[in-house]
């Protein structure tokens, strides 16, 4: 291994004990590819399976943690009981290859299509429709309601102890359940839930505190919880990265495992609410002041823009489409390989890289998010 490059397999031991073995993380993305019913599906084991070898930890998919919560086709599920051998099936395949496993869990709100929630009825914090569903005004969804949707994010974490993950990622980001209510922009409530930045911190920091409390009734082992989110918001009277800052400033203090920007840049540099002077990555790290660790990622391809990604402080650096052009990107760098590194696609590449058909399909529709060559 090139020495420049040890940084990046110091071990690290998080809040809660677990081991991490280097500093290199599998981002959570979705591959529309679980069976019909919620379960996980072979491919998608697979899949899996051919990534987990290498990187310190495994952030899956996100999984729905209450049936109208549900955001994808082909997106497996967490919302019953029913659903732990399927669960337990994919905590075993990452953990066998050697990575620490977190489920990330969610709850899709107002972006969850209509035809994949019982009698479509699309719910989010106010009635602000979505671009992507524009014609579907969402039901504000009522006091009991939002208590309910914070137990099952609860009963999703005791789920995953049950199936044998190490830890649940809380999904706070990309615009779903809990940035709905966070955002200014989709809560427009005037009681508890909703009003200014501190109401509107209410549903996130009580799914928070529900999720820890089961974790220390259920777990008998160490078990991690982290908390992902979105620093910026593009539309008018969305969250600011002054705004981000003070949630950061609040789960930092919330002894959580790591907090996870999903950002598609690491470098991006904040357009509201911070100066410029520092990237975005920068800005929650100084904000987070050390008392819980950060994962930074976005657009991570080589080795070199990976510690260019931990210089600001960050613990963690997570990569997500590089792993599905390069499962083999951690093995290549410790072996001193990294210039055989692969960061394009070629339309032949499927097989050799277990790439599930719906995720493939996906890839080969989407212009310009993969770099893919003849």
């Amino acid at each position: 291994m090139n020495p420049k490059y040890k940084p990046l397999f110091e071990d690290f031991t998080l809040r809660s004990g677990i081991r991490l073995n280097n500093r290199i993380v599998m981002a959570p993305m979705t591959n529309w590819s679980s069976n019909e019913d919620g379960t996980v599906s072979d491919p998608e084991v697979d899949y899996y399976i051919r990534r987990a070898g290498g990187v310190g930890m495994v952030v899956t998919a996100c999984t729905y943690v209450t049936r109208n919560g549900k955001g994808f086709a082909g997106e497996f599920g967490a919302d019953t009981d029913d659903m732990i051998p399927s669960l337990r099936r994919l905590a075993s395949a990452i953990k066998e290859k050697g990575a620490v496993a977190l489920l990330q869990i969610f709850h899709g709100g107002r972006l969850c299509p209509p035809e994949l929630v019982p009698n479509g009825d699309i719910v989010s914090a106010s009635d602000v429709p979505s671009e992507q569903n524009g014609n579907v005004r969402p039901r504000p969804l009522q006091d009991e309601e939002i208590e309910a949707i914070v137990r099952d994010f609860g009963q999703t974490a005791r789920r995953a102890i049950e199936a044998g993950f190490d830890g649940v990622e809380i999904h706070g980001a990309n615009g779903y359940l809990l940035q709905q209510f966070f955002s200014p922009h989709t809560n427009r409530r005037d009681d508890r839930w909703g009003g200014d930045l501190a109401k509107r911190l209410t549903f996130p920091l009580a799914v928070v505190e529900e999720v820890k409390r089961v974790v220390a009734e259920h777990a008998k082992r160490p078990f991690a919880v982290g908390y992902r989110f979105s620093p910026e918001e593009p539309e008018e009277n969305g969250i600011t990265m002054d705004d981000t800052l003070k949630l950061v400033d609040v789960l930092a203090g919330r002894e959580l495992d790591y907090l996870h920007v999903s950002l598609m840049d690491f470098r991006s540099k904040p357009r509201v609410g911070a100066d410029d002077n520092k990237s975005r990555l920068q800005w929650i790290v100084d904000t987070a002041g050390g008392r819980t660790p950060v994962i930074g990622v976005g657009s991570v391809h080589t080795p070199e823009e990976a510690l260019e990604a931990l210089l600001p402080g960050a613990a963690l650096v997570a990569l997500g489409r590089e792993l599905i052009m390069e499962p083999d990107w951690v093995a290549k760098v410790a072996e001193g390989r990294e210039a055989e590194i692969a960061t394009t696609l070629s339309k032949q590449d499927q097989r050799q890289l277990v790439i599930p058909d719906p995720l493939w399909q996906g890839i080969m529709g989407a212009p310009g998010w993969f770099p893919v060559v003849d």
